[in-house]
């Protein structure tokens, strides 16, 4: 689903916004920056301030995000919550990891609920030294502790929380869906010039304005005019900070996205922007904000480039189906059963699995980038089809 990236939304004075407490707190906090910023703010940094804000952005506050179920009151599913065996079947990928590398660590970037920690603690257990989550929100590390402390009680001690990476890692680094909640800038090209898109106050929400840039997409086009798209320069900065702090390692990154001749193909002229609330997705972050997650496609040419820019080997890039099959996840399917309950909860798992590798499903559109320093290896989640190539 494309955004309608011409469209601004009403702005958050709608009702849903009043009502929801600290939202209205949240745009006052927007609206005065973008004062202060002489009455237009960047896009990047309105995302930044919707999502991260300090006990009021969407990442920051106490509203519930994950799960499988709209009646949950969760905004969306992520692959860990719709089977435990996402994470088992990665666990294979992060121990051969490890064992080549000689390292013993696995660091998780943006945890969420907690889910996938739970999932890699339990599948390496022993094999594991240290495990640490880092993580902005000190509400998601509290649901985190609690969760890992309900169903993972043994391994609790291992578990080591941070809120900014440390000048030196050693390990596996762990990324699910990080990727696409960093902020990007948006640029809009109207067939001759390129404009940076940003934000600006209007009545009680806000509205676009575009203003000429000497910013362009890391790519040469044809673009259409009208055109409306994302470059990731947060991502990229991300990846090469990463490769300046960890001495020796990998990282295993996730996340739905493209290698860049596809994700500034003519066909996506609208970008891939996109909201996500109660399970439904809709265009305009600039609709209550606080209140939903905004969220951007990957460049997966763009993170790599930068990934071997900071002294990473990229060793791998499949989608997220063919690296599940690599790495055996229908081998960790119990067998058929004749107690009815458990072949019930088998084929339960069953089409989860499904929704997982299938290319109309997460299979496709979700992609898995791996990374090595200090060490050289054929990682099994890549043995077929291995996308590299098109990076």
């Amino acid at each position: 689903m494309q955004k309608d990236e011409r469209k601004p939304g009403p702005g958050p004075g709608s009702e849903s916004v009043a009502a929801a407490p600290g939202a209205g707190a949240l745009r006052d906090r927007i609206a005065d920056a973008v004062r202060e910023a002489g009455g237009w703010l960047p896009f990047d940094r309105y995302m930044e301030m919707a999502l991260y804000t300090p006990g009021l952005g969407y990442y920051a506050n106490d509203s519930l995000k994950f799960g499988t179920m709209p009646g949950s009151g969760s905004d969306f599913v992520t692959a860990p919550e719709l089977s435990p065996l996402f994470g088992r079947t990665v666990a294979r990928q992060v121990r051969q990891m490890m064992v080549e590398s000689g390292t013993a660590e696995v660091w998780e970037f943006g945890a969420g609920a907690g889910t996938l920690a739970v999932q890699l603690l339990s599948a390496l257990g022993t094999a594991l030294l240290s495990y640490h989550i880092v993580d902005l929100s000190g509400v998601l590390r509290e649901r985190q502790r609690e969760r890992i402390l309900a169903e993972a009680p043994e391994f609790a001690d291992k578990v080591q929380w941070h809120d900014r990476l440390p000048d030196e890692m050693r390990g596996i680094v762990v990324g699910n869906e990080v990727l696409d909640a960093m902020p990007v800038k948006l640029l809009h090209f109207d067939g001759t010039h390129w404009f940076e898109r940003g934000v600006r106050v209007e009545g009680a929400g806000f509205a676009w304005e575009d203003r000429p840039t000497g910013l362009r997409p890391p790519f040469e086009g044809p673009f259409l005019p009208g055109t409306v798209t994302e470059v990731h320069p947060h991502a990229e900065a991300f990846v090469r900070t990463l490769g300046q702090v960890l001495v020796r390692g990998g990282a295993l990154l996730i996340d739905y996205g493209f290698p860049e001749a596809e994700y500034y193909h003519p066909q996506r002229a609208g970008g891939t922007l996109m909201c996500h609330r109660a399970h439904r997705a809709d265009p305009d972050p600039l609709e209550d904000p606080g209140l939903k997650d905004i969220t951007a496609h990957v460049n997966f040419t763009g993170i790599a480039v930068a990934a071997q820019e900071s002294g990473f080997d990229v060793i791998g890039y499949a989608s997220q189906g063919r690296f599940l099959l690599n790495t055996g996840i229908l081998d960790l399917l119990p067998a058929a059963s004749e107690d009815a309950a458990a072949d019930a909860q088998r084929l339960r798992q069953v089409a989860m699995v499904h929704k997982l590798v299938n290319e109309h499903e997460m299979g496709e559109l979700f992609k898995v980038l791996a990374l090595a320093r200090g060490f050289e290896m054929a990682p099994m989640g890549f043995a077929q089809g291995d996308r590299t190539h098109l990076l």
